[in-house]
C-alpha cells in the first residue's frame, strides 16, 4: 500500500515562512510526478506546485516568487518551501504522487497565516 505523509504544517503570521515535508512510503519505483495541492474552506482544491522527475515545474501564479517545490527523486521525497506567507495562503496542503496512471494523495496538513 502506498503511503504518502506530509508534515511540517502549522500557525504562522504574515510574512513568515513555512516549509512541507512529504514521505512516500510503500512504493519501490520512482515516482513520476510529485506535488502540492491545497484546499482553503469553501474552495476547491488548487494546485500549488508539481515537480516532475524530467524536473518539468509548475507553479500557481499566486505562489511564483514566493514558494519552492523540491524533491529527492530517488526516496520519494517532496518539499514546499513557502516564504512571505499571506492570509489566502491559509488552507489544507495535500500531497501529491504520480506513477504512470495511480494517483496517490496524503491526508493534508493544516497551514493557517495568522496575526
Amino acid at each position: 500500500q502506498v503511503l504518502l505523509v506530509e508534515s511540517g504544517g502549522g500557525l504562522v503570521q504574515p510574512g513568515g515562512s513555512l516549509k512541507l515535508s512529504c514521505a512516500a512510503s510503500g512504493i519501490v519505483f520512482e515516482l513520476d510526478r510529485m506535488g502540492w495541492y491545497r484546499q482553503a474552506p469553501g474552495k476547491q482544491r488548487e494546485l500549488v506546485a508539481d515537480l516532475s522527475n524530467d524536473g518539468r515545474l509548475n507553479y500557481a501564479d499566486s505562489v511564483k516568487g514566493r514558494f519552492t517545490i523540491s524533491r529527492d527523486n530517488a526516496k520519494n521525497l517532496v518539499y514546499l518551501q513557502m516564504n512571505d506567507l499571506k492570509p489566502e495562503d491559509t488552507a489544507v496542503y495535500y500531497c501529491t504522487g504520480r506513477l504512470l496512471v495511480a494517483e496517490y494523495w496524503g491526508r493534508g496538513t493544516q497551514v493557517t497565516v495568522s496575526s
